[in-house]
């Protein structure tokens, strides 16, 4: 069998710990920060992991990331 496809946006966008976890970028920061508040701009630094319906989701996309 030939190997499967990692999706190309996945493995930039997320990344699998150790344990199995996905860690991933704080939604909303990727533009429009002026409307934002200090407070949501700065509390959304960094990376945070994912829920584990969501981490699933991922994981599908990444086969050989496990």
């Amino acid at each position: 069998m030939p190997k499967m496809k990692t999706k190309s946006s996945a493995k930039k966008r997320f990344k699998v710990t150790g344990t199995g976890k996905v860690v991933a970028a704080q939604a909303g920061k990727r533009h429009g920060m002026i409307k934002r508040t200090n407070k949501f701009i700065r509390n959304a630094r960094g990376t945070t992991t994912l829920s584990e319906p969501d981490a699933k989701i991922v994981k599908s996309y990444m086969p050989y990331d496990r």
